[in-house]
């Protein structure tokens, strides 16, 4: 699987817990008047001091906020791009032969957005009263991210390495995309909460829907048409009449476009938009920060969310060399990056359909036996990938990979994407079920957090453990070793080569099934226990 596909399913479903973040539900089920407000947004505000009340409610249709919801789909279609950007970069690291040590360091990246339940409750709580709630975060985060998008678009090159035989600065580039994604995140944040405020009740339903497309979009954006775009191979073959050296786009470039776009679309978002100053609540509302860092800690001390939290962090050790690893070995093996990328394309419809086909099964009072069934198929699945690595250089012709070699990876590729969204919905459908109403968007977002925490830590200790686990011996000079990058060197220089004689990535694909499998037979059956915990179980006792 491609780190760029991997990147954006992490993605999604680090989405998938803000749909309700805590901020949101909070003034949903701590302060209803505020939420009864929601119809006076600012279309909707002035329609109801002009028009009696029965026209009233023909107004708010869509229509009437289809500015926005215009809005919003171009804030989360802003927010993707950065994810994308974070996502095509370990393929370009893999073009440049970067180690997997190097990999496992830059996939610290992706955990910003698993983690921005950490300082969601600050972004709830600080803010200029005058400029307005969510604008007083929104405003300068993206100010940041696109000057820091500019600035970085003069240092880019150079930190990929592409002077003369200098490497990648790999620590520079994750010191500056974990700040894109944390700027993303904390963006995230922002509109979320803004969205509940800024649609009114009749049309907040599809602040979910500008989340799920805007970010798909702004992904598709930043990775698929970016790596594409980037590739003079690509662009030779479909785009020009005349080859030249170097792709349409550079990162480069990429990165100062959308650094102006950000900066103009800011601009006009400060000067234009004006936030509901009916919805920003009294100075009381300062003082949940701490009550909401309590409350999260009570919740996760009771004995059921502590055991499911220990099971969901220890769940998807199985998958993760098939899912971090994987498209990195096929690059390496030879597989353009930006075929990988295009190879999400035609997943789209499919990613639309599953989830809906499956929260059929898990819509009863049994979801995680859905997870519980798809588990073993996904760990096989784990299996056929490392073949599909292993067959990718037999296959291999002097034009590239025949068209059924990207049939079989497309195959691979659905078939993983069933049990994983099979697993995905499961989890989602069960913090749902067991998140108490009375605080539920704090409970479902810790639960979804933790969850996909479970899914970031062993795909960065699987990238790390790849080198350590690879033998190579050096062909050509037999008193001279290959253990360590000096002993490498020295092994070129007495004239001999490097070669694999064990890959570690086999290893660790057949380590991670053994792991995967023992997780399922000793405590599958006491996750799926959790089920039949009452109510009560899950009821957080609130001191008032």
């Amino acid at each position: 699987m491609s780190p760029a596909i991997a990147a954006k399913e992490g993605g999604r479903q680090r989405r998938a817990g803000s749909h309700h973040h805590h901020h949101c539900l909070d003034v949903a089920s701590e302060a209803p008047p505020a939420l009864a407000l929601c119809g006076d947004g600012l279309l909707g505000g002035e329609a109801e001091v002009l028009l009696p009340p029965e026209p009233d409610r023909r107004v708010r249709g869509y229509r009437a906020e289809l500015g926005s919801i215009l809005l919003l789909l171009v804030l989360y279609v802003l927010q993707g791009i950065p994810l994308g950007l974070a996502g095509s970069v370990p393929l370009i690291l893999q073009s440049k032969s970067a180690s997997y040590t190097d990999q496992a360091f830059f996939s610290f990246v992706f955990w910003p957005f698993s983690l921005k339940l950490l300082w969601a409750p600050l972004v709830d709580a600080v803010y200029l009263r005058g400029f307005g709630r969510r604008k007083s975060w929104l405003v300068p985060t993206q100010y940041v991210l696109g000057l820091f998008m500019i600035y970085m678009s003069t240092q880019v090159d150079v930190l990929l390495g592409d002077g003369e035989g200098r490497g990648p600065d790999v620590v520079a580039l994750t010191v500056a995309f974990f700040l894109f994604e944390f700027l993303a995140a904390t963006q995230d944040i922002a509109v979320d909460g803004w969205a509940l405020t800024m649609l009114s009740r009749e049309n907040v339903g599809y602040a979910s829907t500008c989340n799920s497309v805007g970010q798909t979009a702004g992904y598709f954006l930043g990775n698929v048409l970016f790596l594409a775009l980037e590739s003079s191979s690509f662009c030779n073959k479909y785009l020009r009449f005349q080859p030249q050296p170097r792709g349409i786009v550079t990162l480069s470039d990429f990165l100062f476009f959308w650094g102006a776009v950000f900066l103009i679309t800011t601009t006009l978002v400060a000067l234009l938009k004006k936030e509901n100053k009916e919805l920003i609540p009294t100075k009381e509302e300062t003082k949940g920060i701490t009550d909401t860092y309590r409350l999260l800690f009570s919740i996760i001390k009771m004995p059921a969310v502590l055991t499911f939290c220990l099971l969901i962090l220890t769940a998807k050790v199985g998958f993760s060399a098939a899912d971090a690893v994987t498209g990195l070995k096929l690059v390496e093996e030879g597989v353009p990056k930006e075929h990988l990328a295009l190879l999400a394309v035609p997943m789209v419809p499919l990613q639309i359909i599953l989830p809906l086909i499956i929260s059929k099964y898990t819509a009863g009072p049994q979801p995680l036996n859905t997870f519980y069934k798809a588990m073993p198929f996904r760990l096989l699945l784990g299996l056929e990938f490392a073949f599909l690595v292993w067959w990718t250089p037999k296959v291999k012709h002097e034009g590239g990979f025949p068209i059924y070699y990207y049939v079989v990876v497309l195959l691979s590729y659905a078939l993983h994407q069933i049990t994983l969204y099979s697993m995905y919905v499961a989890i989602m459908a069960f913090n749902a079920k067991v998140s108490d109403p009375l605080i539920g968007g704090t409970y479902m977002t810790l639960l979804n957090t933790v969850s996909n925490l479970g899914g970031n830590w062993p795909s960065t200790v699987a990238l790390w453990l790849v080198d350590p686990l690879t033998v190579k011996e050096c062909a050509g000079a037999q008193e001279h070793t290959c253990g360590t990058t000096v002993a490498a060197e020295l092994c070129t220089k007495a004239g001999g080569s490097c070669v694999t004689t064990l890959d570690g990535y086999y290893v660790e694909s057949i380590i991670c099934v053994i792991l995967g499998f023992g997780w399922w037979f000793l405590l599958g059956p006491k996750f799926r226990k959790l089920q039949d915990e009452g109510q009560s179980s899950w009821k957080c006792k609130r001191s008032n």
